[in-house]
């Protein structure tokens, strides 16, 4: 008001002095726009949630009950969603930020988790520790070319809880994403509160409050509350993860082991409609799908010989790794699948579920 007044008034006193005041005023705005904050552009990915020590033993073969199968090498990194993820992106060099979230034993085992996230370039703020339990592992059995099977110690993921996460913190760094996992296998997060929502739904209904995509996936684990858990967390989901033995379970549905992509775009339908708020994407080592609101994509992944693979360990969580940097990037849909895709497949070409992916940098734009 008192510049549009100015402007008058300096009109009235002649053309010479109207022309040097809107010059003064013309200047003065550009100095005030140039002192106005900008608004910051959220980056970064939060991974939270399960944080295990792996260690992966390649074997002959599967034996039979009491049998015997000889161990032919051993490698020892991390493991679990949120690790898998984190270091996929350092992996694959990614420039934002990627913040470890987790909770692990104070004994050698914790000091070897968090050994490796420094070797990885990941800082530790984030990683808690506790006395009273021992830091997660994983033993896998790996048969190279054929399957893995997994024996798991919950350890301290058991006692991950909302306090393990420092939400305030994220949000005053602008983090962008937050991943969860694996939803099903933290005790404190799957419990059903009286509001009917999980611990987790909790959190994530947090994080979104304080304008943090919430990204969640699911553990391989079958229990008689599997699908009350991922009901119960549906709705503070924007992105939902699965493989077709997780999206099997959790929509009670049979998927033939993910070889039918239009049966797959059902059960991710059918979990979208359970409060997903943006999209539900399937994978498997078939078939690909994306059920969103307006977008429904499904993509066949090229074969990839058996001989060429040395570990699928960690490929799901590879797949993720891609689509999150996707989504981080305002991808369209088809690339951020496609990029999962490549993910997953350079996985395959390693031992444990990071070594693959040092060979795949992410690109400067999408495909």
């Amino acid at each position: 008001m008192v510049l549009a007044t100015g402007v008058i008034c300096g009109m009235r006193r002649g053309p010479k002095s109207a022309i040097l005041i809107t010059q003064f005023l013309f200047a003065s705005c550009e100095s005030m726009l140039e002192t106005v904050p900008r608004e910051k552009k959220r980056q970064g990915i939060a991974c939270a949630g399960n944080w295990i020590l792996d260690t992966v033993h390649t074997i002959s073969h599967w034996p039979e009950k009491s049998g015997l199968a000889i161990i032919e090498s051993q490698h020892i990194d991390l493991g679990g969603g949120p690790a898998n993820v984190a270091l996929g992106l350092r992996a694959m060099g990614v420039s934002y930020p990627v913040i470890p979230i987790g909770l692990i034993g104070s004994g050698g085992m914790g000091g070897e988790v968090l050994r490796l996230c420094v070797e990885a370039g990941l800082p530790i703020d984030g990683m808690k520790r506790t006395t009273l339990a021992t830091t997660s592992q994983t033993h896998v059995m790996n048969v190279q070319g054929d399957s893995r099977t997994f024996f798991h110690h919950r350890g301290a993921n058991s006692l991950f809880d909302a306090s393990s996460i420092n939400l305030d913190a994220l949000s005053k760094a602008e983090i962008k994403l937050l991943y969860l996992g694996y939803l099903t296998l933290l005790d404190k997060l799957d419990e059903i509160l009286p509001s009917g929502k999980t611990a987790a739904a909790h959190v994530l209904s947090e994080a979104r409050a304080n304008g943090i995509q919430t990204c969640v996936d699911l553990a391989s684990f079958k229990s008689d509350t599997y699908q009350d858990i991922v009901k119960a967390t549906l709705s503070e989901i924007d992105i939902l993860f699965a493989n077709e033995l997780e999206a099997e379970e959790a929509a009670g549905v049979n998927l033939n082991r993910g070889l039918d992509a239009e049966e797959m775009m059902k059960a991710a339908r059918f979990l979208k409609s359970g409060g997903v708020r943006q999209a539900v994407i399937i994978h498997s080592p078939k078939n690909v799908v994306w059920y969103g609101d307006n977008v429904q994509v499904a993509v066949t992944p090229e074969p990839i010989p058996p001989e060429e693979i040395i570990s699928a360990v960690g490929a799901g969580d590879a797949f993720a790794s891609g689509v999150l940097h996707g989504v981080h990037e305002d991808w369209p849909v088809e690339s951020c699948l496609t990029f999962g895709i490549r993910a997953a497949a350079a996985c395959l070409s390693g031992y444990t579920a990071t070594d693959g992916l040092k060979t795949l940098s992410v690109p400067a734009s999408p495909f």
